[in-house]
């Protein structure tokens, strides 16, 4: 790609992606920038308000003590010390499965995956480009390129303008556009990262490409430098345990060279290197810088910088840190630009840590990319120059993606924003992409699925196994009531992924805890897991995920209602989508025995299952009684397309055993809930019986998802189907905050917000994605996209949450869980507008 077209991508970026000036959000953020108004406040949802609200409370409290004070652990979920709002956050760097690290739009690194699912939020300060410009043989200009004044490093340039900057994502790549002063000099820093749709090798590989296009509106020629800095570590307490070094590397192959330096952490568990490398250029020339002290006032990088636009270090590796001593590594690239001319540098940034442990420490785990590069943590090198040699074949394919859909007029600028944006959480969702090892004695799901799912040991040999977080602050591995809304991104963009996950949690329904009795009778907080039962996740990062599930130990999730119903309707999905009929197979008999399991929810025999007066479905804060609108729907969903599986495989059996609960179970859902306009929340006593869910149909989502849900497979009368989401958009979307926030989760049918609970009276953002497919589904697309548009106008607009889009807010500016999964489920609407298209051209 030529200079000129990554500017007219970073302009059409700016159109069309998420865009901020430095100088401050809109509104949101005004602190130590240009605007002087006050920034918008905030508060996190109240920690005694939830538990207030949780039968369960003072056993989470004393859980809470033991895990924090003798453990010394931090909880799963930690209602009492919450992951603050920093409203900073760009586009996160690397690929899937390999840690990530953030990147915030004012330049900072600040967000640090490295270790699987763990987070620390640091701002390393010394993390930084700087640039220097020279003209007939002096430095004129050098600035470090951040509008920070931190008190370290005094000896640098600080406080860039950011009057002169913006910043565009369109996720994975993202632009920063700076204009420095008095120079007639525009830097465009374009940054990529490889995560692109169908990609099973380099999607995984845990690199950014950093390309720097230097365009000279000038009237003579100038030198441009960028010096990027890095620390050797992220911020955590072990940069200061000792033990780390530097070396510089140069490697040539192909005809392609790189240059660079390499960054050991030499931690006990989990070591890493980090590679920081140029790419060598006819017209560019590299240096670097092996070592400086970044705790003192870095005038040695920074005046080496100074005199000539290039680093000069002493030779060889940098002697190993002692106990408290830091380090840090400079690399820097620099071109002539001549007067109406444009210069390109480009640097790589890697981070190489093959092999994992869990905060258990037990197991070790072999990350994917090391099927490619190796595990021995000697890679980093390679991925330099693999990275900077093959962006560009990156970007193409990134392009490809996306251009159809952001070149589609009919599609608003918003929704094209957040359906990519969205994305982030795929990588910097406490990703991990492991391999599957043949020899694996101790792998007890591959064991356990091996003789009823025979493909389920080739799928996970050649596309590994994978895990992300419930959230960044919910810290628990596929929790399955929600990735029942999140899969649409996988089994669209990555779909033997979400066959992999799958095939593991198929594996784990035949699992039982053999402590579940001991527990149960003790009144424990423990996690439990029952035969015949989706468990509600695969365990905590920092315990053993795949080995120990269900994390999540607030309540018994043996008894919730939606578990197993939407593991068979995400069977049936992906089978639809993927035409793998060795994977249905495989599945049939694991999706027989959840919905006997769900049958016995069926107390009186008429086809529809009841719920128990408590927390029994994802909507865990929010109590269902009887029949419910949501978990009945998903069980008449689930029976429709068990049907549909037995037609499939042949087995007349259980088809005519599941036509008939279906028919019966239609007859009783129609006459227990339906109310003339929509269907009522649930049959039980309270109150709120006939609230106005918005996640109401649910069940009939997914059935029009599978090519179901209408003509000789409606389950729901389409009449009913269609007044019930005209009265959700009517009262739960229009009277709730002007129409401008989404649809609220429960509103009164006299127009007001149904309080009843912590739950009711939220807006979650990935339901509303869901709902708003539903919509384009039923044909009421207008509505769709006005009702999506209020989550995204008030998640990445009115609040500042970019990258980092919480489960929940409230009309107040109340907020819950931050950088969560439930919102990838905007590609569902991708996935209706896309069918939609496709009916249309089939009729035409």
């Amino acid at each position: 790609m030529d200079s000129s077209q990554g500017l007219m991508e970073t302009y059409q970026a700016a159109v069309q992606g998420f865009r901020v000036p430095l100088y401050g959000w809109r509104i949101c953020l005004a602190h130590e920038f240009q605007e002087k108004r006050k920034p918008f406040q905030l508060e996190h949802v109240s920690a005694t308000n939830k538990l207030a609200h949780l039968p369960m409370g003072v056993r989470y409290l004393m859980w809470w003590l033991r895990k924090t004070y003798v453990e010394k652990k931090a909880p799963f979920i930690d209602m009492f010390n919450s992951v603050p709002l920093r409203q900073i956050y760009g586009a996160p760097l690397g690929g899937i499965g390999g840690g990530t690290i953030t990147r915030s739009w004012r330049g900072e690194f600040c967000r640090w995956q490295l270790n699987p699912g763990l987070y620390h939020y640091k701002t390393v300060t010394e993390n930084q480009f700087t640039v220097c410009v020279r003209r007939r043989g002096q430095t004129v200009y050098q600035q470090v390129l951040s509008t920070e004044r931190p008190h370290t490093l005094q000896g640098w340039n600080w406080g860039y303008s950011g009057t002169q900057a913006y910043y565009h994502a369109l996720y994975p790549r993202a632009w920063s556009v700076y204009y420095l002063p008095g120079q007639s000099i525009t830097l465009t820093c374009r940054q990529v990262s490889p995560v692109i749709p169908h990609d099973y090798k380099d999607s995984s590989l845990p690199v950014a490409v950093f390309i720097w296009d230097v365009e000279n509106s000038g009237s003579e020629d100038a030198e441009v430098s960028i010096m990027f800095t890095v620390r050797n570590g992220s911020g955590a307490r072990s940069d200061g345990a000792g033990g780390h070094w530097n070396e510089p590397f140069q490697l040539r192959q192909d005809g392609e060279s790189v240059s660079g330096v390499l960054l050991h952490h030499r931690t006990a568990s989990n070591p890493f290197t980090l590679g920081v490398a140029v790419r060598g250029r006819a017209g560019v020339h590299s240096s670097h810088y092996t070592d400086f002290d970044p705790t003192g006032m870095g005038q040695d990088v920074w005046k080496d910088l100074l005199e000539d636009g290039r680093l000069d270090s002493p030779a060889g590796a940098s002697s190993p840190t002692v106990k408290g001593q830091k380090t840090a590594a400079a690399v820097a690239a620099g071109c002539g630009v001549t007067p109406g001319g444009r210069g390109t540098l480009e640097f790589c940034l890697c981070w190489d840590m093959p092999r994992v442990r869990f905060g258990s420490g037990e197991k070790q785990y072999s990350r994917r990319y090391t099927r490619f590069y190796g595990s021995e943590g000697a890679a980093a090198p390679a991925l330099c120059l693999y990275s900077l040699s093959h962006y560009e074949e990156w970007e193409q394919k990134i392009r490809a993606w996306q251009e159809p859909i952001l070149q589609d007029s009919l599609l608003p600028s918003w929704y094209k924003s957040a359906l990519f944006n969205e994305l982030y959480f795929m990588a910097d969702g406490g990703t991990i992409w492991v391999e599957v090892a043949d020899d694996d004695s101790d792998d007890e799901l591959l064991k356990m699925g091996e003789q009823p799912m025979p493909g389920m040991r080739s799928l996970l040999r050649e596309y590994g196994r994978f895990a992300y977080l419930e959230g960044q602050e919910y810290r628990m591995y596929n929790t399955y009531d929600v990735h029942f809304y999140a899969s649409f991104a996988l089994i669209m963009l990555w779909p033997q992924l979400e066959l992999s996950l799958q095939y593991d949690m198929a594996a784990s329904v035949l699992l039982e805890d053999p402590e579940r009795r001991k527990y149960l009778m003790s009144g424990s907080m423990a996690a439990v897991k029952s035969r015949n039962v989706v468990p509600h996740d695969i365990g905590d990062p920092d315990d053993k995920p795949w080995q120990k599930l269900n994390a999540y130990l607030i309540h018994d999730t043996a008894d919730w209602k939606d578990l197993n119903l939407k593991f068979v309707l995400q069977v049936y999905r992906d089978y639809h989508m993927t035409k793998n009929s060795t994977y249905l197979k495989d599945m049939w008999s694991v999706c027989q025995a959840v919905m006997d399991t769900a049958l016995r929810f069926d107390q009186d025999g008429d086809g529809l299952i009841e719920n128990s007066g408590f927390a029994d479905q994802t909507y865990d804060g929010w109590v269902m009684s009887g029949p419910s609108s949501y978990c009945g729907g998903l069980w008449l969903a689930a029976v429709c397309m068990m049907c549909r599986m037995a037609d499939d495989l042949g087995d007349r059996e259980a088809h005519s055993k599941f036509s008939s609960i279906l028919i019966r179970g239609k007859q009783a859902f129609e006459k227990l809930l339906w109310n003339g306009k929509y269907y009522n929340y649930d049959c039980g006593e309270q109150s709120y019986y006939n609230s106005v869910m918005s996640d109401q149909c649910a069940g009939q989502w997914f059935l029009r998802a599978c090519g179901l849900g209408h003509g000789q497979n409606e389950v729901f009368p389409s009449a009913h189907v269609l007044s019930a989401l005209q009265t959700i958009y009517e009262l739960n979307v229009k009277q709730f905050a002007d129409g401008r926030m989404g649809a609220v989760n429960g509103m009164r049918p006299d127009g007001t917000v149904d309080t009843s609970s912590v739950q009711s009276d939220e807006v979650w953002i990935g339901v509303v994605y869901g709902l708003a497919a539903t919509m384009i589904h039923e044909g009421l697309v207008e509505e769709g996209f006005k009702t999506a548009e209020g989550c995204y106008r008030t998640v990445w607009e009115r609040l500042g949450m970019s990258f980092q889009t919480p489960e929940a807010y409230c009309e107040k500016e109340t907020y819950r869980s931050l950088a969560y999964m439930r919102p990838l489920s905007i590609w569902a609407m991708q996935l209706a507008l896309a069918e939609k298209a496709g009916a249309l051209k089939a009729s035409i």
